[in-house]
């Protein structure tokens, strides 16, 4: 259901992926909503900003065999490749949480701000890696 979650948030939206949406999506019954997230539509928005979030970090973190404008490239395509195929509707479910975060409150923004602090971390580190000193990895 997580996964499910985040790829109907980054065609649809958050405010536009319903519980209905989300078990339509994953094939996976009622009951099991609220058995494994007791705070419904909001915990899996929540988990799935999470989930969307670790996966570019991972990209970012080992992508490129060490080279951090490999692992840059590596995603980039990756996404321009769903989004061709998605003819544009797909887009960065964390994003579109963040963009939607007024309205669906600021706990899923405050998700949304670690994603993205997490993957400026993990940029960082790459580029520290291969070499360029810390306060300019940083800056980059």
């Amino acid at each position: 259901m997580i996964v499910s979650t985040a790829l109907l948030v980054r065609e649809r939206g958050a405010r536009a992926t319903s519980l209905d949406a989300i078990l339509a999506h994953s094939g996976a019954p009622r009951g099991s909503v609220y058995h494994h997230f007791p705070r419904g539509r909001e915990q899996l928005l929540r988990e799935a900003t999470e989930y969307a979030g670790e996966y570019v970090a991972r990209r970012l973190e080992r992508g490129g065999d060490g080279d951090p404008l490999a692992a840059l490239d590596a995603l980039f395509d990756e996404y321009s490749a769903t989004l061709v195929a998605s003819d544009f509707r797909a887009g960065c479910p964390v994003v579109a949480v963040a963009i939607e975060s007024p309205e669906e409150g600021p706990d899923l923004r405050d998700v949304a701000l670690a994603a993205f602090e997490r993957w400026r971390r993990a940029l960082a580190g790459a580029l520290e890696a291969s070499g360029i000193a810390d306060e300019r990895a940083d800056e980059l």
